[in-house]
């Protein structure tokens, strides 16, 4: 059977099945959820390269992580949230279009570099897992202050993250605590969308 199946790829796998399951949820208009399982597929990439790099591998096998980490992101990260722009049924959505373009293009600029033997300390442009925290920050936002934070502000904000991914900007690479405060944020983040859909 082709591909690899040990710990070193099972959180990048569920991560992916998390997607699918989040594009479901979309559809079938309960956002919330969605949005939670968002959150849940970031925290399964901010950890998947931990442990890959933990476990010891063979080059097919490192080869493979590259590869399947990317797709995993195209499903996680741009797939999912497109769907759920789509599930909202206005002209909205449409903002969708740049935003997976520049991710595929972005993901795809970083596969060409991700064989290099000295891996930089900063990424160039914002990687497209940080979609996992910015859009439900502002989906938390929305639910609390529909008002100030309406959801045709997806649309601005999608186009803003699109740029983002394409910008030859550099952003430092999480390392250390960064790990536990970025989940310690997705937590709250989803503790805050959960109780603005009841509050709701």
């Amino acid at each position: 059977m082709i591909g690899c199946y040990n710990r070193s790829v099972i959180l990048t796998y569920f991560g992916a099945a998390l997607a699918l399951a989040g594009m479901y949820l979309a559809m079938a208009g309960l956002d919330a959820w969605a949005y939670l399982c968002l959150i849940f597929c970031g925290i399964c990439d901010l950890f998947d390269g931990h442990i890959a790099r933990r476990c010891k591998r063979n080059e097919t096998e490192k080869a493979f992580g590259v590869q399947i980490d990317s797709l995993a992101d195209v499903v996680s990260f741009l797939a999912l949230p497109a769907v759920m722009a789509a599930a909202w049924q206005d002209w909205t959505a449409l903002a969708a279009v740049p935003y997976v373009l520049a991710g595929v293009i972005r993901l795809a600029w970083f596969n060409m570099s991700a064989n290099d033997e000295a891996p930089a300390s900063f990424y160039t442009g914002l990687p497209v897992t940080y979609a996992a925290l910015i859009l439900p920050v502002y989906e938390a936002l929305h639910l609390w202050f529909p008002a100030a934070f309406p959801r045709q502000g997806f649309a601005v904000l999608y186009l803003l993250i699109a740029a983002a991914f394409v910008m030859r900007v550099p952003i430092k690479k999480p390392r250390g605590v960064w790990y536990v405060l970025f989940s310690l944020l997705a937590l709250a983040v989803s503790a805050a969308i959960i109780a603005g859909a009841a509050h709701g």
